[in-house]
C-alpha cells in the first residue's frame, strides 16, 4: 500500500471548544470541514498517519523526525491544560524513512530533538481524527525546514516509497496555517502579500496544482508569514505521479490568519504529474533566463565566487570590461539568492579598492564565503544562485527619517561605533520606521539610542 488520502488542514487553538470557549462558532465552517476530512480519513482505516507540523523541532538544514515510542502533549500554553493528547509513534516507518533519507544524502533523521512533547500542529489534527478512528493507528512527526522546495517535495517521495515498502496504509497530514496578515485588526496585522497568498495556495490547493504550489515567489511567502507552505510542499511530493481529485473544503480568515482545509484522493498512477522533474526543468529555464540577461556587473559577480568557490584563487579581472568597471570607483553591494530566498549579502559603502570592478569581484566572493548569516557557498550550490549588484552614490547625512523613502533610498544609522545599513525597495520593507528599525538590528543598535542617518542611492544590476 502507499498513501490511501493527504489533507491540508489548519491548526488555530481557538478551534478547539476548551479553548475558543465560543469564539470557535466564529470559524464554524473550518470545524466542520476539519471533522469532514477526519472521518473520510477514519473510513480508510490507516495504519500510519504521516503528520508534518511547522511547530515540531525545525532546523534549516534539516528535516527531524520524531523518535522514541511514543509521546504527548497538552495546551497548557493555551490555559487549556487538561486537554491532552497521546500518539504512538511508528518507530518502523520512521526508522525506513531515515535510512531512506541518509541513502540519498537527504537531510534528515533523528538527531537534535529539542521538545519531545507533541506540539500544537500535531495535537490539533489529532484531537479531531482520534475520536473518529476504528482502531489506533501510528504516528510520524515530522519538522519541516529552511531548504528549498524540491528538497521538501523529495522527503515527501520517499515518504511514499517508505509507505510502498513497508506496506502501509498511510494518511499524510500536512499541518499549517496560510498567512497570518490578512487583518489590520488581527494578532500580527495586515501585508498586502496576506489575501494574495491566500488566494494563491488556495487555488492551489483547489486544483491540485502542486507545481504553482512549489514555485510560490518567496517574497510572497515571506511578506504574508504563512507557516503551512512547506508542510504542503512535502504532502506534495507524498502524491508525486499519481492522479488525485482535489477538494478545497474551507477557506476562512476571521481571525486575520488564513485557515484553509484541503482533501486529496489518490485515483491511481499518472506519470504526467511528474511534479519533481517539472520543478527542476522550470528552475533550469528560469536560471538560463538570468543568466541570458545579465550585464556585466552581475556577470562579474557571478564569475567571481565561481571561480573562488571552484578554485579556491580570485579571478584575474577581465581585460574587456567596460569603461564604468575600470574607470570608476564606489561602493556596491552583492546580495546572492537561492530558490528567491537570500544567500548571502556583503558590501562597502564607500570606495576601498581600485575600481569599481575590483569592489564588485572581492564583494561578491565575501557574499559567498563570508556572510556569518550564512554557510560558505558550495561548488554544488553555483548553478542555483543569482546575483544583484547594487552600485552606491555617496551617503549624505540627514536631519530626519521624513528625508527618507524606502524605494529610492537606502539607510545608514550610527551610533558611535556601531553602524546598520539597509538597502532600498527590499521587498517587505514598505515603511521609513520599518527600514530604520531594522538598520538598527542589524547595527546592534536598541530602539531607543539615538543615532545619525544618512541616505544613499543605488543602482540596481539585476
Amino acid at each position: 500500500m502507499a498513501i490511501v488520502a493527504a489533507m491540508a488542514v489548519p491548526h488555530p487553538p481557538i478551534i478547539l471548544p476548551e479553548i475558543g470557549r465560543g469564539e470557535e462558532e466564529k470559524i464554524a465552517k473550518t470545524t466542520a470541514a476539519y471533522c469532514e476530512v477526519m472521518k473520510r480519513a477514519a473510513s480508510l482505516e490507516p495504519d500510519t498517519v504521516v503528520i508534518t507540523s511547522p511547530h515540531a523541532t525545525m532546523y534549516s538544514d534539516y528535516f527531524h523526525i520524531s523518535p522514541g515510542e511514543k509521546a504527548e502533549g497538552d495546551f497548557g500554553a493555551f490555559r487549556c491544560p487538561e486537554v491532552r493528547i497521546e500518539a504512538e509513534y511508528d518507530e518502523a516507518f520512521s526508522q525506513a524513512l531515515a535510512d531512506a533519507c541518509a541513502a540519498e544524502d537527504l537531510p534528515a533523521g533523528f538527531l537534535g530533538e529539542r521538545e519531545p512533547a507533541l506540539d500544537h500542529g500535531t495535537m490539533i489534527p489529532l484531537y479531531f481524527l482520534q475520536p473518529e478512528l476504528k482502531k489506533p493507528v501510528k504516528v510520524v512527526r515530522i519538522g519541516l525546514s529552511g531548504l528549498s522546495a524540491d528538497m521538501h517535495y523529495r522527503l515527501g517521495q520517499l515518504i511514499r516509497e517508505t509507505a510502498g515498502k513497508l506496506g502501509r496504509r498511510v494518511v499524510f497530514i500536512a499541518s499549517g496555517d496560510l498567512s497570518h496578515k490578512l487583518k489590520a485588526e488581527g494578532p500580527y496585522g495586515f501585508a498586502k502579500e496576506g489575501p494574495v497568498f491566500d488566494e494563491e495556495v488556495t487555488k492551489d490547493l483547489g486544483q491540485a496544482d502542486f507545481l504553482s504550489l512549489l514555485t510560490i515567489p518567496a517574497d510572497l511567502a515571506e511578506g504574508a508569514a504563512e507557516c503551512g507552505l512547506r508542510s504542503f510542499w512535502i504532502m506534495a511530493g507524498a502524491l508525486d505521479r499519481q492522479a488525485v481529485k482535489a477538494e478545497l473544503l474551507s477557506h476562512e480568515g476571521t481571525f486575520g490568519v488564513g485557515y484553509g482545509v484541503a482533501y486529496f484522493t489518490p485515483e491511481g498512477e499518472d506519470d504526467a504529474r511528474d511534479i519533481g522533474r517539472q520543478l527542476h526543468d522550470k528552475e533550469m529555464r528560469d536560471i538560463a533566463a538570468v543568466r541570458e540577461r545579465e550585464d556585466a556587473y552581475v556577470h562579474l559577480a557571478r564569475l567571481s565566487l565561481e571561480t573562488f568557490v571552484r578554485s579556491h584563487v580570485f579571478l584575474p579581472l577581465p581585460k574587456d570590461l567596460p569603461a564604468e568597471l575600470q574607470d570608476r570607483r564606489a561602493g556596491c553591494f552583492v546580495s546572492i539568492k537561492k530558490d528567491g530566498r537570500l544567500r548571502g549579502c556583503i558590501g562597502t559603502l564607500a570606495p576601498g579598492r581600485r575600481n569599481l570592478a575590483e569592489e564588485i569581484l572581492y564583494n561578491a566572493v565575501s557574499a559567498g564565503m563570508h556572510d556569518p548569516r550564512f554557510p560558505q557557498v558550495t561548488p554544488e550550490e553555483l548553478p542555483r544562485l543569482v546575483y544583484d549588484v547594487d552600485v552606491l552614490s555617496e551617503p549624505e547625512p540627514i536631519d530626519s527619517p521624513k528625508q527618507l523613502d524606502v524605494k529610492r533610498y537606502g539607510v545608514i544609522v550610527q551610533n558611535g561605533e556601531r553602524r546598520g545599513v539597509l538597502l532600498p525597495d527590499l521587498a517587505g520593507v514598505d515603511r521609513v520606521d520599518e527600514q530604520i528599525a531594522i538598520a538598527r538590528r542589524k547595527g546592534n543598535i536598541g530602539a531607543r539610542e539615538p543615532v545619525q542617518l544618512w541616505r544613499f542611492e543605488v543602482t540596481r544590476h539585476v
